[in-house]
């Protein structure tokens, strides 16, 4: 049994980040607070203004399982008159939405004890998962720890000199082999090249495909299995990329690639850029799966460890 003192582990840094997303997710147009406003215009809960609600929820993408577990609750508040004033109604909501986000606050912690802890991003074209990779490169390397990429995505040649240009801005060494290279041969070369180097955290591109696309999820079982021969433990970490602006489609995807090859974690990309980002409250509806970060903006301080509270402040317009 592991010496339980030797379980130590590296939380990542955040310094702004809230200041940050509050700014990028209430742009005076937030899917949340701005339906919350127009939606009660005067001081008075009304059971129209429920099912209004019920409505918005939906289109935002919360999801139908989400939204019917938060309109229960609000429902039966409102039965018992305990929901009356537009007041009663927000907090109720926030309370009842920020429960579904809690079992999901489960940030990424790399353990002392495993060298190299190992990464493997997947996710459709256009998600923005090689730019992710880069973010998360930086926040790590800010925590004190070294990092190595893994060039994994040979059928698109600008994802490997994309990968290659995060690691020259930031001095992280990336392994690669060339498009049209074996993407398992790729990321088994840089395994070794970390473990030889004492490298703490290797972080492995894959080529983006769509979940329905049977031939390549298969490519991702062989490089989990490839992974395996080397530290049957790994990867220790499959993370799936999906895009907010994608609303239904990336719980579409999460559930897929958790069936395929069993996710992890899920990080959030684009939600700056989304009227709908209620679909981080539909995947962890759906999954239970730890939502690792949030991404609200191009730069790499942009991509934030997500907290449920936080999140919900900001939506609430909460300074």
């Amino acid at each position: 049994m592991a010496n339980p003192e030797k379980r130590k582990t590296t939380k990542l840094k955040q310094p702004g980040f809230l200041t940050r997303m509050r700014a990028s997710l209430n742009k005076g147009d937030s899917w949340l607070t701005y339906d919350l406003r127009n939606l009660l215009p005067g001081e008075t809960v009304d059971q129209d203004a429920l099912d209004e609600l019920e409505t918005r929820l939906l289109l935002a993408d919360v999801g139908v399982d989400a939204t019917s577990q938060v309109m229960n609750r609000l429902q039966t508040l409102f039965d018992g008159g305990r929901l009356r004033s537009s007041k009663d109604l927000g907090k109720a909501l926030r309370e009842h939405l920020g429960n579904v986000l809690a079992p999901c606050e489960q940030p990424l912690e790399i353990p002392d004890d495993t060298r190299p802890y190992v990464i493997l991003m997947v996710g459709v074209n256009g998600v923005g998962k090689t730019t992710t990779i880069g973010k998360l490169a930086k926040k790590l390397q800010d925590s004190k720890l070294s990092v190595m990429l893994a060039a994994g995505d040979t059928f698109r040649a600008a994802a490997v000199e994309q990968l290659i240009g995060w690691g020259d801005r930031n001095d992280v060494p990336v392994v690669s082999q060339g498009s049209g290279a074996d993407s398992a041969s790729v990321v088994y070369d840089a395994y070794s090249r970390a473990k030889a180097r004492g490298i703490d955290v290797l972080i492995a591109d894959t080529a983006g495909r769509l979940h329905t696309q049977g031939h390549l999820m298969e490519e991702l079982k062989k490089i989990k299995r490839v992974m395996g021969k080397q530290d049957e433990t790994a990867p220790h970490e499959i993370m799936l990329v999906v895009d907010a602006t994608t609303g239904g489609n990336a719980l579409q995807q999460a559930v897929a690639f958790n069936d395929a090859i069993g996710l992890t974690g899920i990080t959030v990309t684009k939600l700056d850029g989304s009227a709908s980002g209620g679909i981080v409250f539909a995947i962890c509806q759906k999954l239970g799966l730890p939502l690792r970060f949030i991404g609200v903006g191009e730069t790499a301080d942009d991509l934030g460890v997500f907290e449920a509270d936080n999140f919900m402040d900001a939506l609430f317009n909460k300074s």
